[in-house]
């Protein structure tokens, strides 16, 4: 009884979690919050990256410790921001100031494009709770096809890669056509701009990486958790019996 209640009571708390806080907290608040101090308080450049470090720093030092694991997508946030924090010093160019902008992007790709490399998706950390939403069969589903367990573990894992793979493609591209907007574009009309060209090359990761991935892996655990209630009944029987 007591293990039934402590499962019900672990599963009721991880259907309360946002399934999207990973990203929210590792990207989506260092990101804001640079911006917030920025444009919104008036700091400089230094500054505005120097406080918006707080989170992914305080996140990646957490994990190592508390967690004894790396949080890969804190800890990439605050190496670009650190990186982009030396940059700071340059001065002078303002063209240069904007498409120094665009290094945050082209970092977080090739990190994200190297985990792929690795074996170890980065993007997955942002997804996989979408794909759970705190429910515990699902969970079990998710470990038996990433370890090679079930039938669809190799397509599974295949669309893992590719949910990181249009991700570090399209923030890439994104790199790409704000560098060259910095030079061939006015600056006033750069400004705004290229955050309009980020909000909508990650509207476009998401459309694509969920019609690649996300959706076909969605399906995969479902019928995972499918196989295995069937099993399980079929267990049951057979020991009834």
């Amino acid at each position: 009884m007591t293990t039934r209640t402590n499962t019900k009571q672990s599963t009721s708390n991880g259907a309360r979690q946002n399934p999207f806080a990973p990203l929210i907290v590792d990207v989506a608040v260092p990101l804001g919050s640079y911006y917030l101090f920025k444009d919104g308080f008036g700091m400089s450049t230094f500054a505005a990256l120097a406080w918006s470090s707080v989170v992914p720093a305080v996140r990646t030092v957490w994990g190592v410790v508390k967690e004894r694991r790396t949080n890969a997508l804190a800890g990439l946030i605050l190496v670009v921001n650190v990186v982009s924090l030396l940059l700071s010093f340059v001065s002078g160019d303002p063209r240069l100031m904007l498409a120094k902008d665009s290094g945050i992007s082209s970092t977080v790709a090739i990190g994200i494009l190297v985990s792929v490399a690795l074996g170890k998706p980065m993007m997955t950390a942002g997804m996989k709770p979408f794909l759970l939403k705190g429910d515990a069969a699902r969970e079990a589903a998710w470990e038996r096809l990433v370890s090679g367990r079930a039938a669809a573990s190799a397509a599974f894992r295949r669309k893992e890669r590719v949910f990181s793979v249009v991700w570090g493609v399209v923030l890439l591209a994104e790199c790409a056509g704000r560098v060259v907007g910095a030079y061939t574009i006015p600056v006033d009309t750069m400004v705004w701009l290229g955050t309009v060209i980020m909000i909508g090359s990650i509207a476009i990761a998401m459309v694509v990486g969920g019609g690649l991935a996300v959706d076909p892996m969605e399906k995969m655990v479902a019928a995972e958790v499918e196989a295995a209630k069937k099993a399980s009944a079929r267990h049951e029987v057979a020991v009834a019996a």
